[in-house]
């Protein structure tokens, strides 16, 4: 046996980082969710922040954000990245203490910016609330996780790049530019700094940045968690993966420029205000390829539909993408934005994405993954099922309620009298919400309960069992793993 045979040989999957991030991530969904409770439940009972400033609406909402984005989210994303491009490429990490610094800086990171958040130091900028000290950590932090994955496909045994890499490969270098150009800025002390651009043009930028950490960090991203554990979990192959290809490089190609949809009757030019919102249209053809490709992998598998909880969560997850997907460019067209803009139905709309499609799926992914991490079958597949349609309820709950209370104000607002005067005011409109923030709330706690079930179901799955160490197959002379 030759020197390079004994080498593979004797490599295992580094799988202990994955168990670190996914532990991480279930972390911060309890502090990010129990957060969105807290602050659903401060609409309708202001007094309950007891007068102090940590706890009112203004500083715990951009926690609860950030949180479940970046906590949250990205742990998952980190997670699911590492583990399935080994196996996409049959390679450990090649560079295992740079995977475990980034996991472990990525925390700190985002708890130091949370805890910044709290004491009020906040650039007043969606997504990007954090000061420059923490965006210039941020970046290094995202650079070194770049460095891990793609140090990784370089190091493959294979040649073809499976899909999932793809989309994990554009959610890196596209969120690394986004960010850099996001957070250039003046600073003026050490936790306090001012944006080098100005008026429409930062609005601009702010909204090229925020539209697009939501396309290629919170649909991107999870694309490629999708195209990944969804064939895992049907253990059928993706059904065109030549569609999946497309739909990539028209979703990477559209997806970047529609952030002008946000600033729709603004003071930005109206050819940039249109563009965005074609831009947001032609979206809906790879989204809805996506969705499509995904339901044909899944529909030969109805048996294992039916008893497996993790791919009735992706397939759930799968409907709900759909539907935000079909939602977004429906609320870029100029006449139903004016009812939208600024009202619940945003809110809606976002939390249809982030319950429906992004939570969904992290919690399938996980059901799919912790087991096989520590070589154990799922503490209760009952437990599973039973936060499955509190996740269902809940989300719909959430959904079908600033659906209501987003049209009834947008329709309100828009209402005149005969002197051309707003028929109702801002005060009398807000009066009317609380029967739909009591209804947010109901949805959002149940969301959450199920939430806390799947936590105890899987560290009961993972007590006093180490994770398990797999070996990369082995690779033939004509390149194929056997």
């Amino acid at each position: 046996m030759s020197e390079n045979q004994q080498i593979i040989a004797n490599e295992y999957y580094h799988d202990g980082v994955v168990r670190f991030l996914v532990v991480c991530s279930m972390l911060w969904a309890v502090l990010g969710m129990g957060a969105g409770v807290y602050v659903a439940a401060e609409l309708i009972w202001p007094e309950i922040d007891f007068g102090q400033f940590w706890l009112s609406f203004g500083r715990l909402r951009p926690l609860h954000t950030n949180a479940i984005i970046f906590g949250f989210g990205v742990s998952a994303l980190m997670a699911t990245a590492f583990y399935s491009v080994q196996r996409t490429c049959h390679v450990p990490l090649p560079t295992l203490r740079l995977a475990w610094v980034t996991a472990m800086l990525w925390q700190i990171c985002v708890l130091s910016g949370g805890l910044s958040l709290l004491a009020g130091m906040n650039s007043g900028k969606e997504y990007a609330e954090l000061e420059w000290p923490f965006d210039i950590a941020i970046a290094i932090v995202w650079i070194s996780f770049g460095v891990v994955f793609f140090s990784t496909i370089a190091c493959r045994r294979i040649k073809p790049i499976y899909i999932s890499n793809w989309f994990y490969g554009g959610l890196i270098i596209v969120i690394a530019m986004l960010h850099v150009v996001n957070s250039l800025v003046m600073p003026a002390t050490l936790l306090k700094s001012y944006p080098v651009y100005a008026g429409a043009q930062d609005a601009i930028v702010q909204w090229w940045y925020g539209h697009n950490a939501v396309g290629f960090l919170l649909t991107g991203g999870f694309l490629g968690m999708l195209y990944y554990f969804l064939p895992k979990l049907a253990d059928r192959p993706i059904w065109s993966y030549k569609l999946s290809v497309v739909a990539f490089w028209s979703f990477t190609y559209a997806y970047i420029w529609a952030g002008p949809h946000h600033l729709h009757y603004n003071s930005i030019p109206d050819w940039v205000q249109n563009l965005g919102m074609v831009m947001s249209l032609i979206l809906l053809a790879p989204s809805w390829a996506t969705m499509i490709n995904g339901i044909m992998t899944v529909s030969s598998a109805s048996e294992k539909l039916r008893t497996d909880p993790a791919l009735k969560f992706i397939v759930l997850s799968l409907a709900f993408y759909g539907l935000a997907t079909f939602e977004g460019p429906m609320m870029a067209i100029k006449s139903v934005n004016a009812v939208s803009h600024f009202t619940d139905w945003t809110i809606g709309h976002v939390h249809s994405g982030a319950l429906g499609w992004n939570a969904l799926i992290v919690f399938g992914t996980f059901y799919y993954l912790v087991p096989r991490l520590v070589d154990a079958k799922l503490y209760s597949v009952r437990l599973a099922n039973i936060h499955f349609w509190l996740a269902l309820a809940g989300t719909m709950l959430y959904v079908l309620s600033m659906w209501g209370a987003g049209v009834s104000q947008g329709l309100l607002w828009l209402s005149l009298d005969e002197f051309g005067e707003p028929s109702f005011s801002f005060k009398d409109i807000m009066a009317s919400m609380p029967p739909y923030y009591m209804l947010r709330l109901l949805g959002g706690f149940t969301f959450f309960l199920g939430t806390l079930l799947m936590i105890f179901n899987l560290v009961m799955t993972m007590k006093g069992r180490p994770t398990v160490r797999v070996r990369p197959p082995k690779i033939t002379a004509t390149g194929e793993a056997q």
